[in-house]
């Protein structure tokens, strides 16, 4: 596999400073000036602990200076160090290749931008030949994933990496990008996903597909595209739509019908876009719920005329009405009642059951002639018509010879009742034999109406059984109406008579209980009373007796905070809830009935926490120190203020201001930064101490926190040194011409409100050599005591004019004030005085000017191996190495350091003239 190195423009921008030095805009000084440390090639000092942040204290670090506190191994050490310098930051090459390669993959090589010998610093994941520079992938595989978990699809994974190259031992960084592979499948959270809809929606509704799939591959790889996978009978009634590229959407594209179709079961497939797509699926389970769509109906099967004879007994079946509803549940009730046009006598006889339908004898009949009833029944649904059937009720007359009916029960039974388990196959219950008067022959039996129960003749008897398994939860009880044929040996008219036989079903354990809600959703505000009720859950079971006793019970990783009454489902929770230890509870509910075996339903309960507003904003630290220059700008940035809270929305949004300072310091709110609010001066005020308060706009009582603030004011070199001592350019001291060489003649004292070095003065005296060598005082630049340098003779007797420049040790520039020191060397010791100062007619330049030279150009690496050979043959000709040092250090001051220096000696310069005499009458 060959990969061709990306050189792409530098994010290391190199660029002259204002000042003459380095700036660097990019994110590397910290690992740079880390590195340069590392290597030795930063010596420690105390201006590298404050080098982090910005390149020119990064370069003050290095040992930036003047030629006169200069020693040549220090410059040597410099120069050097500005080819490493210069290596890093103004040149970087990118190699890239794609994730998970094989053990000795090639990535790129060094070779082609730097010669040799190489060795690759840091060797995790990849290894560098030393000779050639070729470096390849190591044992440990590169995961993109892995390496970069938190990064977005949208950004590069990149490995920064260092390398030492060149014989000159050159330190380089570069950068690695790892390219993604679909390596990554895309993964549903659940496999199932289920939907409801009812069963009245318009055609062309949407609704949201919460559960989409997720793939951690970037770019194609991770893009997804869905589709719906039915079966043939499903084909076209759902599809699929996209909103912004984000959200899934199912779409009901022909009308539904619970009572054709209550649930479909399709896949849905989700694929990446990647080469080798890879794809994930989940089974979508819509339901169609159900709407009170439907009215009652009654059944074809339901009887239109009975036979009941003369001498029936009171609460006998005579007939069962049916109707139905195809809805569900409360939309599917059906209450049965007798048209107000019913016979008085029919009312009197019969009773009709509103609920299974059941027409019964409210009396004893004892009629010895035929009678014809006719009930109208109505059977009644919400807020449907009422449907109508007609049921005539034959009464025939009293037979005159009984004939019975002889039963052999085979199953088990109990009171002339038949008890049959549900779900049996098709089963011999009883045997059934006619018995009566002989006269009676061809007698036969029969089950009156469509029921599941068979009578097969055998022997001139009757064997009693099911057609197919009976159901308890469809119909717990069954009534068989045996109907009894007779005809008379004188083939008079059939008499048919009737015996209710009564069949009760036993129920078994077929059914596990059914929750409503398959996810039931609520929302719980944190820090809630413990042990209050959280939601009730219920199932319910179809089944009978021990087989229906439903409890409940949690999943038994759930926290123990959860509780679960076994009985009546009421969920709770016994400890208060913490949004900001955890924002989402999901527990899984059990319901198990205590059938043997026992069956059980599932139930998921999401728990949102809502916020409260219980948390106060909190500082990164209780104290922040900050640095800052006394020159800077009004609304410069001082430092960054963290603080946090962790509540949500306004509980959590903080803001923050000054408490005890309103006009020195503000906060930038929009940027959590602290700013100056006007100018500086750290000879007035050196440090300042502040409180800061950070709130949140919580409801009904917004939080609050404090924080201390200690800013210190960074001295520059804005004050020139004040003479103080002479107090005048026109005080004159006499000196009596016997003083001993050596001792003090007077003294200079000078003041300067700076700190530090900016306030490091030392004393100079300024003349031509001639006048200096010939002088017999001379200044300690230190002390500013002036001494005599030797024993005073005749021909330094009179007046001797010391002109005097008063420097700081400011950097870059330092500032200064001249002063006239006035010495009489006279016999007599009386005062003498001047009539006006003197004046300097010498050079206006009394500060040597700095160099000014840019620390860093774009140079090949041919450029760069010059300057290192330039810096070996500097070390060897010690004269030749000053010479370019003096001409880089004027260099680099050039420009405005000058005119500044030109401005500051105008300001500062006393425009005075230098006379011989001390007497002027000018």
């Amino acid at each position: 596999m060959q990969v061709k190195p990306v050189v792409p423009p530098s994010r290391l921008l190199c660029q002259p400073h204002t000042q003459g030095m380095l700036s660097v805009v990019g994110g590397a000084c910290d690992e740079l000036c880390l590195q340069l440390y590392r290597f030795r090639l930063l010596p420690p000092s105390p201006a590298f602990s404050r080098c982090r942040g910005t390149w020119v204290t990064c370069v003050r670090a290095m040992g930036h200076g003047t030629p006169d506190n200069m020693n040549w191994a220090g410059l040597l050490q410099n120069l050097l160090l500005l080819v490493h310098v210069r290596q890093i930051m103004c040149g970087s090459v990118r190699f890239s290749i794609l994730e998970e390669q094989e053990p000795g993959t090639l990535v790129g090589s060094l070779g082609e931008h730097f010669p040799p010998p190489y060795q690759l610093l840091n060797q995790d994941y990849l290894w560098m030949d030393r000779n050639t520079g070729n470096f390849y992938t190591t044992e440990k595989k590169i995961d993109r994933e892995s390496l970069c978990p938190e990064e977005t699809k949208a950004e590069e994974c990149i490995i920064l990496l260092y390398a030492i190259v060149k014989p000159s031992g050159d330190l380089i960084q570069f950068s690695v990008i790892i390219e993604d592979i679909n390596d990554n499948t895309p993964r549903f959270e659940s496999s199932e996903i289920h939907l409801r809809i009812s069963e009245d929606v318009t055609v062309g509704t949407s609704f949201l597909l919460d559960d989409q799939a997720q793939d951690r591959d970037a770019g194609l790889n991770g893009d997804l595209q869905y589709q719906l996978e039915y079966s043939d009978d499903d084909n076209g009634v759902f599809g699929l739509k996209f909103e912004d590229g984000l959200f899934i959407m199912l779409v009901v594209q022909t009308a539904l019908d619970r009572e054709t179709k209550d649930q479909y079961q399709m896949v849905l497939v989700a694929t990446d876009c990647g080469a080798d797509p890879l794809n994930a699926t989940a089974t979508l389970i819509v339901t169609v719920t159900d709407v009170n769509d439907n009215c009652p109906r009654f059944s074809p099967d339901s009887p239109h005329s009975v036979n009941i004879p003369g001498d029936s007994p009171k609460n006998m079946l005579v007939a069962q009405v049916k109707a139905a509803d195809p809805d569900l549940g409360p939309n599917a009730a059906i209450a049965y009642s007798l048209s107000p046009k019913v016979s008085e006598r029919a009312k009197k006889l019969f009773s009709l059951d509103s609920l299974t339908g059941y027409i019964t004898l409210t009396q004893d009949l004892w009629s010895d002639n035929s009678e014809e009833l006719v009930l109208k029944v109505l059977a009644s649904g919400h807020h449907c018509p009422p449907a109508d059937t007609q049921v005539t009720v034959f009464v025939l007359p009293k037979a005159t010879q009984e004939l019975t009916i002889k039963i052999g029960f085979i199953v088990q039974h109990e009171n002339q009742t038949i008890l049959l388990p549900e779900n049996q196959p098709p089963t011999v219950l009883a045997v059934l034999e006619l018995e009566g008067d002989s006269s009676f022959k061809g007698s036969s039996l029969a089950i009156e109406g469509e029921m599941p129960f068979t009578l097969s003749p055998q022997n001139g008897k009757y064997l009693l059984s099911t057609s197919k398994p009976l159901d308890y939860e469809l119909k717990r009880e069954h009534h068989i109406s045996v109907i009894v044929l007779r005809r008379s040996s004188e083939a008079s008219a059939v008499t048919p008579s009737r015996h209710v036989l009564r069949v009760l079903v036993v129920d078994v354990n077929d059914n596990p209980p059914r929750f409503p809600q398959s996810h039931y959703q609520l929302e719980v505000v944190e820090n809630n009373q413990p042990g209050i009720p959280l939601l009730q859950v219920s199932a319910s079971d179809a089944d009978s007796g021990n087989n229906s006793r439903v409890t409940y019970m949690l999943e038994k990783h759930t926290s123990t905070i959860f509780n679960i009454d076994p009985v009546t489902g009421q969920l709770s929770v016994s400890a208060a809830l913490d949004r900001e230890q955890q924002g989402a509870h999901k527990l899984t509910v059990f319901a198990r009935d205590s059938g043997s075996p026992p069956l059980e339903s599932v139930t998921t309960v999401s728990i949102r926490v809502l916020d409260q507003n219980d948390n106060s904003p909190v500082f990164l630290t209780p104290h922040f120190i900050f640095f800052i220059p006394e020159n800077v700008p009004p609304f410069a940035q001082v430092g960054r203020i963290g603080v946090t809270d962790p509540d949500e929305g306004e509980n959590g949004n903080t803001e923050l201001r000054v408490v005890n300072s309103s006009v020195i310091f503000v906060v930038d709110n929009a940027q959590g930064m602290l700013r100056t609010n006007t100018n500086l001066d750290r000879e007035t005020e050196d440090h300042y101490e502040l409180y800061l308060l950070a709130s949140d706009h919580g409801q009904p009582i917004a939080l609050t926190s404090t924080a201390r603030v200690t800013i210190f004011v960074e001295d520059i070199n804005d004050n020139q040194p004040k003479v103080i001592l002479p107090s005048s350019n026109s005080s004159c001291l006499t000196v009596s011409p016997s003083a001993v060489a050596g001792s003090m003649v007077t003294k200079i004292h000078a003041i300067d409100e700076d700190s530090g070095l900016n306030s490091e003065i030392t004393y100079t005296a300024v003349a031509p050599d001639v006048v200096q060598n010939s002088s017999p005082f001379q200044v300690d630049s230190r002390s500013g005591n002036i001494t005599l340098a030797k024993q005073l003779l005749q021909k330094d007797l009179g007046m001797h004019h010391l002109f005097i420049v008063v420097r700081d040790g400011g950097k870059p520039i330092p500032l200064y004030s001249t002063v006239w020191v006035n010495l009489l060397v006279n016999e007599s010791m009386e005062p003498c005085h001047l009539d006006r100062a003197p004046t300097w007619t010498g050079t206006q330049q009394l500060v040597q000017t700095p160099p000014s030279a840019p620390m860093c150009e774009m140079e090949s690496p041919t450029s760069a191996q010059l300057i290192l050979l330039a810096g070996v043959g500097l070390m060897l000709t010690s004269t030749c190495l000053l010479l370019v040092t003096v001409v880089l250090y004027l260099k680099q001051r050039r420009g405005r350091v000058r005119q500044k220096t030109r401005e500051q000696i105008e300001e500062n310069t006393i425009p005075l003239r230098h006379k011989h005499k001390y007497y002027s009458d000018e």
